[in-house]
């Protein structure tokens, strides 16, 4: 069974890169986003049903240098995948208070805002640590302010229908993950991998 997934975060070293390599594999070309102002960031979403997306996310040229570094280690990136996810909350203070005393701090919690490309802008709180635990594979916890999630204005014809990660050590991540309040099917393996299987135009894609 699926945790609630709130979205999938797709890293790409440029974001016209990420939507071609996300519109070849599922069949799909994700709708710009809006950008992060002061983070250095914009993306491109697409839905991956109720509630659900992914959001390919990359550098904004556009944007002077930001204060704290890129997030998801996109300055150093070369090849696009799957860098993190976001799990769905209500109470976020709470929650990350419960991982705290868990023993697992998710960070502070930070309001956010995206200005989107008809205007206007989005709403959100994160808790959000850098670098992201356990290689990405550790989810950070989001609650967005009352009005529509952005899975309902993204580009549809996707669905989530499983999620799972490797990790050399995995007991180490499911910890983490269990102080969160989060149950994810984590396997040993060489290298870290968070994988997802999307349904859609082209069939049965595995991306990681």
């Amino acid at each position: 069974m699926l945790p609630d997934v709130d979205h999938l975060v797709y890293a790409a070293p440029s974001l016209e890169a990420g939507i071609e390599a996300m519109a070849e594999q599922l069949g799909v070309t994700a709708a710009y986003g809006g950008k992060h102002t002061g983070i250095g960031t914009h993306n491109a979403l697409l839905s991956l049903g109720r509630s659900v997306y992914l959001e390919i996310i990359a550098p904004d040229p556009d944007q002077p240098p930001p204060s704290e570094p890129l997030p998801f280690g996109l300055a150093d990136l070369h090849e696009p995948g799957l860098v993190a996810w976001a799990l769905a909350v209500t109470g976020i203070e709470s929650r990350a208070e419960s991982a705290r005393d868990a023993g697992y701090d998710p960070g502070p919690v930070i309001a956010m805002t995206r200005a989107l490309p008809e205007g206007g802008e989005l709403r959100w709180r994160l808790c959000l640590r850098r670098p992201v635990p356990g290689a990405g594979l550790v989810p950070f916890l989001i609650q967005w302010d009352p009005g529509s999630h952005p899975s309902a204005s993204s580009p549809g014809g996707c669905t989530l229908t499983d999620l799972t990660a490797e990790h050399p050590r995995p007991d180490e991540v499911s910890r983490m993950m269990s102080a969160i309040g989060v149950g994810l099917q984590l396997v040993e393996a060489a290298r870290p991998a968070l994988i997802a299987t999307i349904e859609g135009p082209h069939g049965t894609v595995v991306l990681t």
